[in-house]
């Protein structure tokens, strides 16, 4: 059951390194993604993929950009964040 949800986080810290190097790169393609993350091209695909579904990213002929919604969702992202912690530390065995 953890292993389940260790996993969904390494998935999403995947997700935000992929937005990152948008922000950051815009516009940047898979290839680019790929060669400076050291993820597959396939991994890569399915954060766009997710990242797009999620209004954060457009893809464009030049490659990804960010969206109008990027900006606000970085900006609440660390609340979010530790929103999940806490609930996970009352979550702990003797609490």
């Amino acid at each position: 059951m953890i292993d389940g949800v260790e996993e969904e986080v390494d998935m999403l810290d995947r997700h935000l390194e992929v937005l990152q190097m948008v922000v950051n790169n815009e516009p940047i393609g898979i290839v680019k993604m790929s060669n400076e993350s050291g993820y597959d091209h396939h991994e890569i695909r399915y954060s766009l993929r997710i990242l797009e579904e999620e209004n954060l990213i457009d893809p464009t002929q030049q490659g990804a950009i960010t969206t109008d919604e990027t900006g606000s969702f970085i900006e609440n992202l660390d609340e979010q964040i530790d929103d999940i912690r806490t609930r996970l530390t009352e979550m702990k065995a003797g609490k």
